[in-house]
């Protein structure tokens, strides 16, 4: 997943800071990189499909709403509560 290309995406999408859609992307390459969603769902995750999911969510920042959509695949399958962004530091991120 280029995480370029979603933070761009977030950003025309839900809004938030820089950090906070860095620190989102950062935790979609991970959860990438585990493997877990493309065998839980059957796909590979893609910038594209991170928005459309997190669209579903009623409202909130970028981080809120990935924190929602990774709270309802820990209640479908389990395993995805170490996805959960927590923090972000605004000072030390460059804008994207």
């Amino acid at each position: 997943m280029d995480r370029e290309v979603l933070m761009l995406q977030l950003r025309q999408a839900f809004a938030g800071t820089p950090a906070e859609r860095r620190a989102v992307a950062r935790a979609a390459s991970d959860l990438v990189d585990s493997g877990r969603f493309a065998e839980d769902r059957g796909e590979e995750l893609t910038a594209e499909l991170v928005v459309e999911n997190l669209a579903d969510c009623r409202e909130g920042t970028p981080a809120e709403r990935w924190n929602w959509w990774m709270g309802a695949l820990e209640a479908a399958f389990g395993g995805y509560e170490r996805f959960v962004v927590t923090r972000w530091d605004e000072e030390d991120a460059p804008n994207a």
